[in-house]
């Protein structure tokens, strides 16, 4: 669970004398105790944190809804738009091209979502997205390849579809992460008004699923061997609504995190066959402010390692490896945006605490997405009808 830091011993020979020097009647309310408590923490925080001296530079304005992000070998960045669009930004030019995905059903939290690049980018020049495909009366995630030869794209084809359709346009989750296995994972959400089906082995919703790059479930997948095909492809269960996925290297660890309702957002280890609880444990409680759980934890359910409430409600995360310098501070760290707390964090996965921290105050209002470029620098998508992509590099 997050844990506020520890105060400074200075701190706590400070708040002593105030303590000791108030004269019974005369004592501080609550209120103004955490006022001071917090004033000094944060003293105490400032003297331990490193300086990170940057710029920050906007590549792109006006994006309409943007989702996603991936920067090529070349400095030419490709954001997806959930209308269908994807918009190239090269040489300080935006160019705004259609894909005309096939079925592409844009309405609720649904649309285009996602880009990750081949492992093979520099060769096979092929790309995948995620989208929501269908109706308002069935549709479902799938997962498409175009190839990208830097000023267009191929017609993309579909390589996957989830299994399970829904008839809501929500929870479609949708993030893809590539792993060094060549794998493909990606995330589905319980379609919202389907959350016990996160807990069905023969659904695919609310369900974290792994691939072959050409759309067929590896044999070492932990449900390979049912004898319903929809759990082949199933690599966790137990979700919700998982829109941050990354691969700590450092560790060899995938990591997680998903929405919670109100309150219960999560952040989580994953390993394969490893339920993960959802709706049977959770710390949030409906939107209506109604209960949904009892169980906090129970048999053969992992707990999150990290709880949010009140919700932050997580976008995205990139991980931030031993490997990039351009800011050690955040080695070895994930960074997180989020919708609700409009601030990118960053939660050190090495201390042992999961300790948090607002970093990058000049990312504020909605943010969507994070990434990390091979060159260590950071960028961040801001989400809405008028968003733009600001890039953060050391001095």
């Amino acid at each position: 669970m997050l844990k506020m830091p520890q105060l400074s011993q200075f701190t706590v020979k400070i708040l002593s004398y105030i303590s000791k020097g108030l004269k019974r009647k005369q004592r501080l309310s609550q209120l103004v105790l955490f006022l001071f408590i917090g004033f000094f923490s944060s003293i105490a925080n400032a003297n331990i944190l490193p300086k990170v001296q940057y710029h920050t530079h906007t590549l792109a304005h006006h994006l309409h809804s943007p989702w996603s992000m991936v920067k090529l070998p070349n400095d030419i960045w490709l954001i997806t738009e959930r209308d269908g669009h994807v918009v190239i930004v090269k040489d300080n030019q935006q160019i705004r091209v259609n894909l005309n995905l096939e079925g592409l059903y844009v309405a609720g939290q649904g649309g285009l979502l996602d880009i990750v690049l081949a492992p093979d980018f520099n060769t096979s020049k092929n790309v995948f997205i995620t989208y929501a495909q269908g109706n308002a009366q069935a549709n479902r995630l799938v997962i498409a390849k175009t190839s990208f030869n830097g000023t267009h794209f191929s017609k993309p084809t579909v390589i996957y579809k989830v299994a399970t359709d829904k008839n809501t346009p929500q929870h479609y989750a949708g993030r893809a992460l590539i792993l060094p296995d060549n794998t493909l994972l990606f995330s589905t959400g319980d379609g919202f008004d389907f959350r016990e089906q996160a807990q069905v082995i023969t659904s695919q919703l609310g369900k974290i699923l792994r691939i072959h790059l050409d759309g067929t479930p590896p044999k070492d997948n932990p449900f390979i061997n049912h004898t319903n095909p929809r759990a082949h492809a199933i690599y966790s269960l137990g979700h919700r609504n998982p829109q941050g996925l990354v691969y700590d290297d450092d560790t060899q660890q995938i990591i997680s995190h998903e929405h919670g309702p109100a309150g219960g957002d999560e952040l989580n280890y994953l390993t394969p066959g490893t339920n993960y609880g959802w709706p049977v444990i959770t710390y949030g409680r409906d939107y209506s402010q109604a209960r949904i759980s009892p169980f906090t934890e129970y048999k053969g359910m992992q707990k999150p390692s990290v709880d949010w409430t009140p919700s932050i409600a997580p976008s995205s995360m990139a991980y931030y490896s031993a490997k990039y310098t351009a800011f050690p501070s955040l080695q070895k760290q994930v960074l997180i945006s989020t919708l609700v707390d409009q601030k990118l964090y960053s939660v050190n996965l090495a201390d042992g605490a999961f300790t948090q921290t607002h970093v990058f105050p000049e990312a504020s209002g909605r943010l969507r997405n994070v990434y990390v470029t091979t060159e260590g620098n950071i960028a961040v998508l801001t989400d809405g009808k008028d968003a733009k992509l600001m890039i953060f590099k050391p001095e």
